[in-house]
């Protein structure tokens, strides 16, 4: 979360509208479990959808209600520091790892904590919906809350993927399509002295910016997202038993986790948010992490693209894919010709650092302090996943995760320099 750009004046029933269908979404995400469901901790990177349902409220009480609301009066006093997640202006935090502990409050208290703030934020942006820092704050909750949808179904993936009785979140896996893949093709760009970063109107976070220019080299980008098959021969290959393959810390990570394989996969199939599946050779290979993308890509004698390069080859490309709002929560196989999938089925691992751009200046005041301070030792991937809001995204959205991260949908795009 950070800073934004809003259009001076929005309808303040526009507004209100996108924030009941945003904050009711992330109820319908959670319909699926039972409260027992919502109050697991499956590992300390991930939340309980319990946590997440109070913190997204919390950041509207905290942030827009304390702020801007008359005669504002918490609806409980101990949930300031509860469901605070990384605010130290804030004050006091329950440890990250600890959230599985909150047995108290209930899944109910929570929901109606959310019916509270929900109500009170409806009325206050009805009343004081036109004014701009208002207006700032409330986009961006909205934006911080979609990120915490998207964050719903990959820790539920996780917590279900740990359950010995394999259970689905919904429904059942999607049928394999009976189509091979689409071949692998490779397109060229020139390069030179690019723009990249948020330009013109409309919602960024300040990490986005300012838009400057880079230098890059002629190079190529595959033309769409290494499959389950193809991983596989890099498998069959003994990819993982190759140590000139990886990094040194990759190799390090290979042997401390016993990792021989994606996450989630099965030695009969994979297990996915329908429940276990076949392996479907044609669908993006998903849940790598950068250690596994970078290893193949020197299997496949190509490499990682830059985020630069990434972004001048999605600018001109219209977002729109295999995301959230479809309902699969899984990878499609490709489809269409020229460069496709560069938005939704997984976020696709660059090679870049995340890292500020020239110019940087993280916004003023607690909101600021989310992304400035975690640029180090980590990877910035683009594009957007099948777990993302298709709305949330763009080409120069920056997402970012340390190199062993891999409960994410994140999957990989080979490039190579041209000569």
């Amino acid at each position: 979360m950070a800073a934004l750009e809003t259009p001076r004046r929005e309808a303040s029933p526009g507004l209100a509208s996108r924030y009941a269908a945003i904050r009711d979404r992330s109820v319908a995400l959670a319909e699926p479990l039972s409260a027992e469901d919502c109050c697991v901790q499956s590992m300390p990177d991930a939340s309980p959808v319990k946590w997440h349902l109070a913190h997204t409220t919390w950041f509207f009480e905290t942030f827009v209600l304390e702020r801007y609301e008359e005669g504002f009066r918490a609806f409980d006093a101990a949930f300031r520091m509860l469901f605070n997640s990384y605010y130290n202006t804030i004050g006091d935090r329950h440890p990250r790892p600890q959230r599985g502990m909150l047995t108290r409050p209930t899944l109910s208290r929570v929901l109606d904590y959310r019916r509270n703030v929900d109500a009170r934020m409806e009325r206050l942006l009805h009343r004081h919906g036109a004014s701009p820092a208002l207006l700032e704050l409330a986009v961006l909750g909205l934006n911080h809350e979609q990120q915490h949808q998207e964050l719903i179904l990959a820790d539920v993936k996780h917590l279900l993927s740990l359950n010995p009785l394999r259970p689905a979140y919904f429904g059942a896996p999607a049928a394999a399509p009976d189509c091979a893949a689409a071949p692998l093709t490779w397109h060229g760009f020139d390069g030179g002295l690019v723009a990249i970063g948020h330009g013109g109107e409309g919602f960024r976070y300040d990490n986005e910016t300012p838009r400057h220019r880079e230098f890059l080299a002629p190079y190529e980008l595959a033309s769409r997202l290494v499959t389950n098959g193809e991983f596989r021969e890099f498998i069959a290959d003994g990819g993982y038993r190759e140590p000139r393959l990886w990094l040194s810390d990759g190799w390090d990570w290979l042997a401390s986790a016993q990792r021989s394989m994606p996450c989630y996969w099965l030695r009969d199939g994979e297990f996915t948010l329908g429940g276990p599946a076949a392996l479907d050779p044609v669908r993006p290979v998903v849940h790598v992490s950068y250690y596994e993308a970078d290893a193949f890509a020197r299997w496949a004698d190509a490499r990682l693209p830059t985020e630069a390069e990434w972004e001048n080859a999605a600018a001109d490309q219209p977002v729109r894919g295999n995301f959230s709002g479809r309902g699969r929560f899984h990878p499609c196989a490709a489809a269409g010709e020229g460069l496709v999938q560069m938005f939704g089925d997984a976020w696709e691992w660059t090679r870049s650092s995340y890292a500020p751009y020239p110019g940087f200046r993280p916004a003023e005041g607690a909101v600021g302090e989310y992304n400035a301070k975690f640029m180090v030792n980590q990877y910035v991937l683009r594009g957007g996943s099948c777990a993302t809001p298709e709305e949330h995204v763009r080409a120069s959205y920056r997402n970012f995760f340390p190199a062993s991260a891999c409960w994410q949908f994140s999957g990989i795009r080979l490039a190579r320099d041209r000569g």
